[in-house]
């Protein structure tokens, strides 16, 4: 064994991070070497092999040198001489975890992983490749070779495929917005314990054996992308990231609503960071926003038939709002007050004006008996129906609607105090008011007024460039989000991609006046940066919309602001349509068995009924895993039956089959009656970011004419919180331009709406179509909307 001049200095070990891994096995052990980025000290961690009942794990409070290591390693290769040696597995870069079905305990690793950007100097990673390594030796693996449970557990979990839009970070708590990573810094366990760790399940195990998080990397589950643009003379970095809750996560229609915790579907925050991209960053800003499901119990039931059954609401499951209460005060925990509701359902369709109507009730009842500060801001706003004229008019109104909720919420803005050497690990660090260097609230030349109401289309006015010195800048104070908007649809995929994107163009502008990029805060839909950030809530949109539906998400308004031909965007949308389609009905059942297998939620046990045995439901498996401390830490959970109307697609025979087997004709199964105009309907969510900081130190005054704050009891209309006049009649901006927009009505109709297509561009499009010979029902279809099939 290594002697004790090859051990590391203390302080130097509890420094290190671990971040490169070495896999070895000797017939009884497994023995993996973690060493720390620039390859100065290593660790180790026993596991092992024989078949016991729960993960038996040791790690070696020595942290050794380089000799160390090597002198160690050669020692336990002569102590194993007799059984074989230890011999070289793999090389890896983190534990994902440990999981156990029937047999023996197996080992998640990341095989491959390649760097997709960085937070102030901290590398961020996908995972490319993982790898499942079995932990039973020779002796008792044999035992197992001939299940066939046990290998079709293993063949549904590697159906949740790891190496699509799973991201990490060795030393940033990615799974954390920037706001609470600065005013409440946290490291370790409760990191595992954030609703966007999706591997906290498979780490409890380690963890609870261990005490420690120093071998495991925390997955987080969504989109991740960064880029850099110049303004002003200035680089500055653009990064927008997107986490998918571990909380009722799934497939579409296998996952919908709300559950008894008031936790719902499809619940993503979304996070857009922007900092000047030098190497050392004193300026930083973030806003965060929120989608989900809508919270109530309902649940639609998937049909090969049909691509648009019928919703089921099931009101008996909490007459009183209870859950859909719960679900708002667990955002209220996550970001503080406001809490901003932005429903784009339509209001006149047969399905979704159920679901619209329900929720409005829903949230009237519960700002009835909830105080002022806690009462729920709302807007009702039909976006498929304001958009039958000239689809890219919706922006305007969504922009304007933006700029009313960030004035409410505000954005995170802050000053970064510079690392010294030692901080370097820990940078950056909030310059907060007990700095003193920290000015008086009356330095600031951030004001309130900058939040304004107003959404200038052509405002795109830079800062004058400055001479470049080695003074610090004007230091100011920091600005606090307080609330979030959160935004849904029926799916939260589509519409909501929209909303989520005029919420980020808001927000930019005023982000890059907090850093003195930009004379004006408002950023307009022709400004050049408006369509290089359509471009970032495109791509992460369509990521949401596969993980969620498996089609790429309905960007028919992104086109048309584009001026792509109506032709191309319908026939784009019409196969898309398809696609989600095929994959909700043949694919999704395997999809949520794999995710409850890796989330926990599940967990097979001799003598109960396995997975593929269970029906599929919209509130299948829907307990939580709990953590009791004890001799088993890690109890099993059992289905508890549906809550909702409970699904005939099983996930064994038939279905499961599909996977190897042909695919059945989705096209010719479809039942002509029932495709209607709207094949593509947005089905959508939208997406927040937010901290819990509820004093701020920036207090700013309201002076808006347009935001309303009316107790429940005397709500009347479709918002509580601006004014629907002035929305649909005022124009887009301080310019007044004319846009003519209705608001939502229940009872008002949609036949009269007149398209805003100029005639000439209509025809020039239909001569188009005409001259490509395409069949007469195609054309119909293109230019009127009409139903495809007769």
């Amino acid at each position: 064994m290594a002697t004790a001049s090859a051990a590391a200095k203390p302080q130097e070990a509890e420094a290190a991070c671990l971040q490169s891994f070495e896999l070895y096995e000797s017939e009884s052990t497994f023995y993996i070497f973690g060493t720390n980025s620039d390859k100065t000290l290593w660790r180790l961690l026993k596991i092992n092999r024989s078949e016991t009942p729960e993960l038996d794990i040791d790690e070696c409070s020595t942290v050794y040198t380089k000799t160390g290591y090597q002198e160690l390693l050669k020692g336990l290769d002569e102590d194993h001489r007799p059984t074989g040696g230890v011999k070289f597995v793999t090389k890896f870069y983190g534990i994902i975890g440990f999981v156990k079905f029937l047999g023996p305990f197996y080992m998640l690793i990341i095989t491959e992983q390649r760097k997709i950007g960085e937070i102030f100097d901290h590398p961020v990673y996908q995972v490319t490749k993982t790898s499942m390594v079995e932990l039973a030796n020779s002796k008792s693996r044999s035992s197992f070779l001939s299940s066939k449970d046990e290998n079709r557990y293993k063949k549904i979990l590697n159906t949740l495929d790891l190496r699509k839009d799973f991201f990490f970070c060795y030393s940033y708590p990615i799974m954390r917005s920037l706001q609470k990573n600065l005013t409440d810094p946290q490291e370790g366990w409760s990191l595992y314990e954030s609703t966007f760790v999706w591997n906290e399940f498979l780490t409890r195990r380690i963890r609870n054996c261990l005490r420690s998080t120093l071998w495991t990397v925390a997955l987080v589950y969504g989109f991740f992308k960064q880029d850099k643009f110049a303004i002003s003379g200035k680089d500055i970095m653009f990064t927008l990231i997107a986490r998918r809750s571990r909380h009722y996560a799934g497939t579409r229609y296998l996952k919908r609503g709300v559950n008894k915790k008031g936790r719902v579907a499809n619940d993503v925050e979304t996070e857009q960071i922007v900092y000047e991209a030098v190497t050392r960053p004193t300026e930083v800003s973030s806003v965060v926003q929120n989608r989900g499901s809508i919270p109530l119990f309902w649940s639609q039931d998937t049909s090969k038939l049909h691509i648009k059954p019928d919703i089921t609401l099931h009101d008996e499951k909490d007459k009183n709002y209870e859950a859909t209460k719960l679900h708002f005060e667990n955002l209220r925990k996550r970001y503080g007050n406001p809490i901003i509701i932005l429903n784009l359902i339509k209001t006149r369709e047969r399905r979704e004006s159920i679901l619209r109507r329900e929720f409005d009730k829903a949230i009237r009842i519960i700002n009835e008996f909830d105080s002022e500060e806690n009462r729920l801001r709302f807007l009702h706003w039909d976006l498929h129906k304001n958009s039958q004229g000239k689809p890219t008019n919706v922006l305007d109104v969504l922009l304007k609607v933006a700029f009313r909720a960030l004035r409410l919420t505000e954005f995170f803005y802050c000053q970064v105090a510079p690392p010294s050497e030692s901080e370097t690990a820990h940078w950056p660090a909030l310059l907060n008011s007990h700095d003193p260097y920290c000015c008086d609230e009356s330095n600031s030349d951030i004001s309130q007024e900058d939040i304004s109401g107003s959404s200038d289309s052509s405002g795109n006015g830079t800062a004058e460039d400055k001479p470049e010195t080695n003074e610090l800048p004007q230091l100011k104070p920091p600005i606090f989000q307080k609330g979030v908007l959160r935004t849904n649809c029926i799916d939260c995929l589509d519409r909501t991609n929209v909303a989520q994107y005029a919420y980020g163009l808001a927000a930019l502008g005023h982000q890059l006046h907090a850093l003195g990029c930009v004379e004006s805060p408002e950023l307009g839909l022709g400004a050049p940066l408006a369509h290089y950030l359509m471009h970032f809530y495109e791509r992460m949109g369509d990521t949401l919309a596969v993980q969620y539906s498996g089609s790429a998400a309905h960007n028919k308004i992104f086109s048309a602001k584009r001026g792509h031909l109506k032709l191309f965007i319908r026939s784009q949308e019409f196969f898309r349509t398809l696609q989600r389609h095929y994959s909700n009905a043949c694919i999704d059942a395997n999809k949520q068995a794999a995710i409850n297998l890796f989330l926990g939620y599940f967990q097979p046990e001799q003598g109960n009924p396995a997975l593929w045995e269970l029906e599929s439901s919209s509130e299948e498996h829907n307990n939580e895993p709990l953590d009791h401390t004890g001799d088993n830490p890690i109890p099993k959970v059992k289905s508890e039956g549906s809550l909702l109307c409970v699904s005939n697609a099983s996930i064994s025979g038939g279905s499961n089959e599909l996977l190897n087997g042909a695919q059945p004709d989705v096209i010719n199964e479809l039942q002509p009656s029932k495709v209607e105009s709207d094949l593509v309907d947005e089905n959508e969510i939208s997406q927040p970011f937010g901290s819990e900081v509820s004093n701020s130190r920036y207090t700013p005054t309201v002076s808006d004419n347009h935001i309303h704050h009316v107790p429940g009891s005397q709500l009347s209309g479709d918002s509580n919180f601006l004014d629907l006049e002035w929305l649909s009649n005022s124009g887009n901006s301080s310019d007044e331009r004319s846009i003519a927009i209705s608001s939502p009505d229940a009872h008002r109709s949609t036949e009269n709406v007149v398209s805003a297509i100029i005639p000439e561009t209509m025809e020039n499009q239909v001569a188009e179509v005409q001259g490509q010979k395409l069949p007469e029902h195609f054309v119909q279809w293109v230019n009127d909307g009409d139903t495809f099939w007769f």
